[in-house]
């Protein structure tokens, strides 16, 4: 498999390390000091492409590989608020694209995890949820792309839950913020060099239950990206990782 790589930071290397590994070639790789040259037609060698840019580069960094007819995998985050435009672009034009906002095998089973929780916790109102996520202080976006999943998963199942409040943390000393009973609380923590932990915290006067995700490296990401990459070639469409790791019909049989 020729792969591009749309993004050559840490998460680029890592991806490259493991394709390499399992004998797949990276034969177009964009970074910083070539952005301006990447046109479609840099694509012409390409059987997929996967994306680990900035949030500003991800929709033209689509289009480029719509235009190419070249699917994508695209694990950029901070902007999903055009996701309607290109998922319809996608299915119009028989496209194909898998995007996440977090490709870790051990994230999307959290993610079903949280789901579960949430359709459970939302049967006692004396509890309430709240989300902590740590990232390291390069991260642009916040709260991440992982944290809002987990709030979209649980207010679609608590429904007093309607809207986030985001608290971003620099350091220990931040001033306290009032939380409103109808708002899901999303503490935002950016410290050193964490790769990524989140929390889902259940508190009650009685008793807290507590569901956590500590990702130790970027090879977590970096192997569920390939796998999507490896996956996506022959199809149309537009997938996430639910359609690869085809989780639901794990817990349906259970």
């Amino acid at each position: 498999m020729k792969i591009a790589l749309l993004g050559y930071g840490k998460m680029g290397m890592a991806i490259e390390k493991i394709a390499v590994a399992k004998g797949h070639e990276i034969v177009y790789k964009v970074n910083l000091e070539n952005a301006y040259d990447f046109m479609p037609v840099s694509l012409k060698n390409v059987d997929v492409a996967i994306d680990f840019s900035m949030p500003t580069a991800a929709v033209d960094n689509i289009h480029k590989c719509f235009e190419a007819q070249i699917p994508i995998v695209v694990g950029t985050t901070g902007w999903y608020d055009q996701f309607d435009e290109i998922n319809a672009k996608c299915l119009q034009e028989g496209q194909a694209m898998v995007h996440s906002t977090n490709f870790s095998i051990g994230v999307n089973l959290f993610y079903k995890l949280n789901k579960v929780l949430a359709a459970m916790m939302a049967r006692f109102d004396n509890y309430d949820v709240m989300i902590e996520e740590v990232h390291h202080t390069a991260k642009q976006d916040h709260p991440s792309g992982t944290a809002l999943s987990l709030s979209k998963h649980i207010m679609d199942e608590i429904k007093t839950k309607t809207a986030i409040r985001e608290r971003l943390i620099f350091g220990k000393d931040q001033p306290s913020q009032s939380v409103k009973p109808h708002e899901l609380l999303v503490e935002s923590y950016r410290e050193g060099d964490v790769t990524g932990i989140h929390r889902v915290k259940y508190e009650s006067v009685i008793d807290s239950i507590e569901i956590i995700h500590d990702a130790k490296s970027r090879y977590g990401f970096a192997k569920g990206a390939l796998m999507a990459a490896e996956w996506i070639i022959g199809k149309k469409g537009m997938y996430t990782m639910d359609d690869i790791l085809n989780l639901d019909e794990i817990i349906k049989d259970k």
